[in-house]
């Protein structure tokens, strides 16, 4: 599926949005106070919307995911529920408890599809509708979703190793930050098919910043490695603290936005930036979630929605920062 086609489909989405909040006023009805939300007899605020993720504690990137389920929770009247767990065990049962207490659709990233696969269908089987955002775009499919809303780590991939191509880096480090998350090794793999130079991943810990600026501090002994792909916001921070502490000039590109990786694509710290836009995964899941419930809508054709990705760089860093700021990019 092209990015054309991606941003097209993001634009159905919204105008749907337009057509599932019109009231009966709008269509020359009944002028009455309109409480279905749609064209069906559904109560909207009957409805529950689940968003179950796999965040670890204080990850600011899913802080945007849920900010943006809340904003669409609030538009759409409906009750948007949001939980959390790193562990897919624990995030398994986080969805069977959502649909066993009556949950009306779930919303799910999936960084081990092995793991919640059998929960997934589950919920399928039971009649909730599911869309998966931000991981999983190679499964959701296989396990009844709806659509996938997020970006294809392959192109966002080969997208970071085209702006690597821009430095003058030739052996670069791919910093995984979550063991067993198959989206962030795809990211490293299809980096390394499109950069130049060579590629090695190294393994780091998300959960703790501190601990993985050492890790990579340690690696830039090394004085061939010449270049650091972080694949999150906040380790990317741990990155350029770290090659400041080493002394060297090493260039450091991410995956990932939050105020803080602006400012310093801005400050000339960080070279790039690959937005996944994670606000529009949290917006857009609850939206196709509520458009399923209220009017039979499937968006996506078939397809995934891409919410990115986006390549942020000094050049238009400034003009992000502001929604960086607000918790909103």
């Amino acid at each position: 599926m092209s990015i054309k086609r991606a941003v097209l489909a993001a634009a159905a989405v919204s105008a749907l949005v337009l057509t599932g909040c019109s009231t009966s006023e709008d269509t020359g009805g009944d002028t009455g106070e309109d409480t279905s939300g749609g064209s069906t007899d559904v109560d909207v605020s009957d409805l529950r919307v689940d968003v179950v993720t796999h965040a670890a504690p204080g990850d600011s990137f899913w802080d945007v995911v849920k900010s943006g389920a809340e904003r669409a929770g609030e538009d759409l009247g409906v009750d948007m529920r949001y939980s959390n767990d790193p562990d897919p065990g624990a995030q398994s049962t986080l969805i069977d408890n959502a649909v066993a207490d009556g949950t009306s659709g779930l919303v799910v990233s999936m960084a081990n599809p092995d793991g919640l696969e059998a929960s997934i269908k589950a919920a399928v089987d039971a009649g909730v509708p599911v869309i998966t955002i931000n991981s999983g775009i190679d499964d959701w499919q296989d396990f009844g979703a709806i659509t996938h809303v997020g970006q294809s780590e392959t192109i966002a991939g080969e997208a970071a190793g085209e702006e690597l191509n821009g430095t003058d880096a030739t052996n670069v480090i791919c910093v995984i930050q979550e063991p067993g998350n198959v989206a962030l090794e795809e990211r490293c793999r299809a980096a390394s098919e499109t950069f130049d130079g060579d590629m090695s991943n190294l393994q780091a810990d998300n959960t703790d910043l501190q601990g993985s600026q050492s890790t990579i501090e340690s690696k830039l002994e090394d004085q061939s490695i010449d270049g650091i792909l972080t694949l999150g916001g906040d380790m990317s921070g741990a990155a350029v603290r770290a090659v400041k502490a080493s002394g060297r000039d090493v260039p450091v590109g991410t995956f990932d936005l939050n105020a803080d990786v602006a400012q310093n694509v801005l400050d000339g710290n960080i070279v790039f930036a690959i937005d996944q836009q994670p606000y529009v995964q949290g917006y857009l899941g609850v939206t196709g979630i509520y458009l399923k419930l209220i009017n039979g809508n499937d968006v996506g054709g078939g397809q995934p929605v891409y919410s990115g990705p986006a390549i942020i760089t000094e050049e238009n860093a400034e003009e992000v920062l502001k929604y960086a700021e607000n918790g909103t990019r």
